[in-house]
């Protein structure tokens, strides 16, 4: 079919417009486009006339897009209707259109105006609420990388993503989260200095390869690129105030799909949200952390301790039933305090809170209610003798010298030991009757001297 006269008239004109005129034969091809088209779609007018429109359209509209096609020629007119187009280039063109049909000519009228710019500010304004209640919702980090991932494979293929975080203070390289087509699951290759991430995060900038032009890929990228064997790999680092703490990196093995500078520029944006929602969930998982466990030994707290306590009582089945709490306080530590020094002091009481958690089951809790005043919880007791068999192996634990920077020490303690439901039914009941029965074992021991050998 021949270019209608309008048409050929038209276009003189039509080719100083940002928006592509298209006129679409009645079997869906192309019979005459304006010259805004090469920029839409990267094809130049020659290239198009001829081309089904349909087999540039993204797979995932073609359906839409020909129903929206035989509504105009039945003589309907559409307007504002969106759908996406694949560029020669392998990129996504977001376009709205408005078409009607022309009985007289036999073809399709439309306008293509090229919104992909709007489309993607506003997929990266959804990313940053997307990343942001991520960062609300998410367990942990390595939750929060999954749903990082699932946000920016809605922005740019991104099947292989790789989320690396760098410890400042050892100097390592470790991966938060890994998903590789080519790796096994749940395996991580070595990270270094002389892998293409070590790269991003030592340097501190975007990596981008292959380059767009082969000779801004160095040799030693390429020979990186070429280790790691993907076809294109694209890394960003992931940046906190005025240092690096980590990398984003999506790669590609399709040799059909590379990444371009809109996705480096993509990925950059999206990193700052990610880096700040690492940061905020760091600081809130720290700030969770404690308040639930103390921070010189490492041992839950006091408020800790009586919720696990409470929720041991109340839990269904004969548990409570089975269940101990000891208290525990050292006899002579303010004295090797105050002789000795606040910071020996603290090292003396790490080192008896890991003698307490190797004295005890695994399933027993052990707490540092505050100064040198500690607390286990047992639980699933044969009988309650067995509480008393574990408070004499933990004085015998805690009796034995200590080696503290070069001193041997030694410390007494006073235990109290409190069973369910014997000695009391509520967690109230249990800390006072444990609490009064330390006291009472420290008030029948003070007529035994406590010990501090001091050894050069």
């Amino acid at each position: 079919m021949g270019v209608p006269a309008f048409a050929r008239g038209c276009m003189v004109y039509a080719d100083l417009l940002l928006d592509a005129i298209c006129v679409v034969s009645a079997e869906g091809r192309f019979v005459s486009v304006s010259a805004a088209c090469e920029r839409i779609f990267g094809y130049t007018p020659e290239e198009l006339v001829g081309m089904r429109m349909l087999d540039l359209v993204h797979e995932e509209d073609r359906e839409r897009t020909r129903a929206a096609a035989e509504r105009v020629m039945r003589g309907g007119i559409e307007t504002h209707f969106e759908n996406r187009y694949r560029r020669k280039d392998g990129g996504i063109a977001h376009i709205m259109w408005t078409a009607r049909w022309s009985a007289a000519d036999g073809v399709r009228i439309g306008v293509a105006r090229d919104v992909t710019a709007l489309k993607q500010a506003e997929q990266r304004q959804a990313a940053v609420y997307a990343i942001s209640e991520a960062a609300h919702l998410s367990a942990d980090l390595t939750d929060l990388a999954a749903r990082i991932h699932a946000i920016i494979s809605t922005l740019m293929p991104a099947e292989n993503f790789t989320v690396a975080l760098h410890d400042v203070e050892r100097d390592e390289l470790s991966y938060l989260y890994h998903v590789d087509e080519r790796a096994a699951p749940g395996a991580s290759p070595p990270m270094s200095a002389d892998t293409l991430c070590g790269q991003v995060i030592r340097h501190g900038r975007e990596l981008l390869l292959p380059a767009q032009t082969e000779a801004l890929t160095a040799g030693a990228a390429r020979e990186l690129l070429n280790r790691d064997g993907a076809h294109s790999w694209l890394g960003v680092p992931l940046k906190s105030a005025d240092r690096t703490i980590g990398a984003l990196v999506v790669k590609s093995y399709d040799n059909r799909q590379s990444y371009d500078e809109d996705d480096r520029e993509l990925l950059q944006f999206v990193s700052i949200q990610v880096a700040q929602a690492i940061v905020r969930k760091r600081l809130f998982q720290r700030l969770e952390y404690m308040a639930r466990y103390d921070g010189l030994t490492g041992l839950a707290n006091r408020e800790a301790f009586h919720e696990r306590l409470r929720a041991a009582l109340v839990s269904p089945g004969p548990t409570p039933n089975r269940l101990a709490l000891l208290y525990l306080d050292l006899d002579g530590f303010k004295r090797i305090n105050d002789t000795h020094g606040h910071a020996l002091g603290d090292t003396l009481l790490e080192l008896a809170a890991r003698r307490l958690c190797h004295a005890v089951r695994e399933s027993s809790l052990v707490a540092r209610l505050g100064g040198d005043e500690f607390a286990v919880l047992l639980q699933n007791l044969r009988a309650p003798a067995e509480a008393d068999s574990v408070a004499a192996n933990l004085r015998n634990a805690l009796r034995q010298p200590f080696d503290v920077s070069g001193q041997r020490l030694q410390v007494g303690v006073s235990i109290g030991v409190a069973v369910y439901p014997r000695d009391g039914t509520s967690a109230e009941a249990l800390l006072r009757r444990a609490d009064q029965a330390m006291y009472a074992e420290k008030r029948a021991s003070r007529t035994a001297p406590d010990t501090d050998i001091d050894a050069s």
